[in-house]
């Protein structure tokens, strides 16, 4: 095993695997020997010859940025090195297409198709878990949905389903324009997933949110798995209520049963957070391969999002468009999310946080490039504002913000039945569908067992692309088949909703 890496043949700068000491003196192919004259932790970059002020620093073959200074050959780069070469809006006419002729989704399967045991609804989705969900329309009814869902999981142990649950969030109410549209979206858009067996919606009688203007807004649902409670118009104890037709609920989710069926019915969300050095290195290429097998071999579907993390490259993905309809879509994709920064006088390229910069990454490009590997190379067959759901087949461009829960949340309202979620700073968090973690390096697998599923890190170790892709592809189908993920075994089943507006 090397103790660093070069990416790419054009990179002038290389990603040290392991801590390197100054005066270490390291072969690069296309550079020779290099001497380091400073320390270089793991993950972090070191120039493989002097670099100009002014001068862009390479990474995955595409710059990452312009050094702030002049960079001697085997010095350490980070953040305080390098700036950013991102601005405002492109209009990006000179991007071609570089995928005519797509081949549909799943065209490239050979012999059996790979399947998994799911809950079969009756519209026709999937569900890789049975759960039963409360939701309310509005925050106000928090504390009456916690009483609700603890006196049912009391009483039934919550024995044939996998799990009871509340949803609870701060919004419904109070809210104008697209804040309030986002909140319904979001909502309506559980209602229709096919993770849960039975849901609850919870509502207070007097809120923006309006229970039946809701209803109104959910369109066509399954009206013995989906009931609506208004807890003004009852009579008496609303708790007591409420856990009456949360058991009736229960009662009739246990009938379901998981049936076999083929893994293009999967929809998979693909996500980083507390990225570091090995990100695009390791856990997001591995997720980019996933996603090929999935979409290319099975027919099935991922989405990427966090549409500020693909701020230097986006024209990637615009060149992976299927046709000029979704090219254009990704155009509006990007430069509606930067106006959204411009409006609110915020530069578009300030994102990488703290943990970001302490792992290694120096720049939004550098960022971008590593996170965008997560969607791999097939064509992109979708594109979907915020709140929208999925209803193509194959990769699909989600709108929504960097921000984990919100993003994840997004994901996962979209249809996804599952979210992988790559860190090399690892968290806890899980949105409210099984959301797996990837970590980037071996070292955080070690440290957080109970927050980390799958250990990325060994593909810089002693393993192929294809020995842990193989792994990696059985473990997904295990948790498909219901194998619990370390966010559920901890009880963690969180929301939350993207604001942007005027709180009344």
């Amino acid at each position: 095993m090397k103790d660093f890496l070069k990416i790419n043949s054009a990179d002038n700068v290389a990603v040290a695997i392991n801590p390197l000491a100054k005066g270490t003196v390291v072969t690069v192919d296309g550079a020779g020997d290099v001497t380091l004259v400073s320390d270089i932790p793991a993950g972090h970059k070191f120039a493989l010859r002097d670099i100009a002020e002014g001068e862009n620093v390479i990474k995955y073959g595409f710059p990452i940025g312009h050094a702030r200074h002049a960079v001697s050959k085997g010095q350490f780069l980070d953040h305080n090195d390098i700036k950013t070469n991102l601005e405002g809006q492109l209009d990006y006419s000179d991007i071609s297409i570089k995928n005519h002729d797509c081949p549909a989704p799943g065209t490239a399967l050979n012999g059996k198709e790979a399947t998994f045991r799911g809950y079969v609804r009756p519209d026709g989705q999937v569900g890789i878990r049975n759960e039963i969900w409360v939701l309310p329309t509005v925050g106000c009814v928090n504390g009456i949905i916690k009483q609700i869902v603890d006196r049912v999981n009391a009483e039934t142990k919550a024995e044939g389903v996998d799990g009871i649950f509340a949803f609870p969030h701060n919004y419904g109410c109070s809210q104008l324009g697209d804040d309030h549209e986002n909140t319904k979206k979001i909502l309506r858009d559980m209602v229709h997933h096919p993770n849960a067996g039975g849901i609850l919606v919870v509502g207070l009688g007097c809120e923006n949110n309006q229970p039946k203007v809701f209803e109104e807004f959910c369109g066509e649902y399954d009206r013995e798995r989906v009931k609506f409670m208004v807890c003004q118009d009852i009579e008496g104890d609303e708790v007591e209520a409420g856990v009456k037709m949360l058991t009736d609920l229960y009662e009739k989710a246990r009938k379901y049963e998981r049936t076999e069926v083929p893994a293009s019915k999967l929809r998979i969300g693909l996500k980083c957070g507390g990225s570091d050095g090995f990100s695009g290195i390791t856990a997001n290429p591995l997720l980019g391969e996933f996603s090929d097998w999935l979409c290319d071999v099975e027919g099935g579907t991922t989405v990427l999002t966090e549409v500020p993390e693909m701020f230097g490259a986006e024209t990637i993905l615009m060149e992976r468009c299927a046709n000029d309809k979704l090219l254009g879509e990704t155009v509006s994709l990007i430069n509606n999310f930067k106006e959204y920064f411009l409006s609110h006088g915020e530069p578009v390229g300030e994102n990488p946080s703290p943990g970001n910069k302490a792992g290694g990454i120096s720049t939004l490009e550098e960022k971008a490039l590593g996170c965008t590997q997560k969607s791999g190379k097939s064509p992109v067959f979708g594109v979907m504002e915020y709140g929208e759901r999925i209803s193509e087949h194959g990769l699909n461009l989600l709108s929504a913000p960097g921000n984990d829960l919100v993003a994840s949340t997004a994901l996962a309202a979209a249809g996804c039945q599952m979210v992988l979620f790559t860190t090399g700073r690892g968290t806890p968090f899980g949105t409210f569908v099984p959301t797996m973690k990837v970590s980037t390096n071996s070292g955080l697998a070690k440290r957080k067992p109970t927050w980390i599923d799958f250990n990325a890190g060994r593909l810089v170790e002693d393993q192929t692309m294809d020995q842990v892709l193989k792994e990696f592809i059985d473990y997904v189908l295990s948790v498909a088949n219901g194998e619990l993920v370390n966010s559920e075994k901890a009880g963690i089943h969180e929301i939350s909703i993207f604001k942007n507006g005027v709180t009344l």
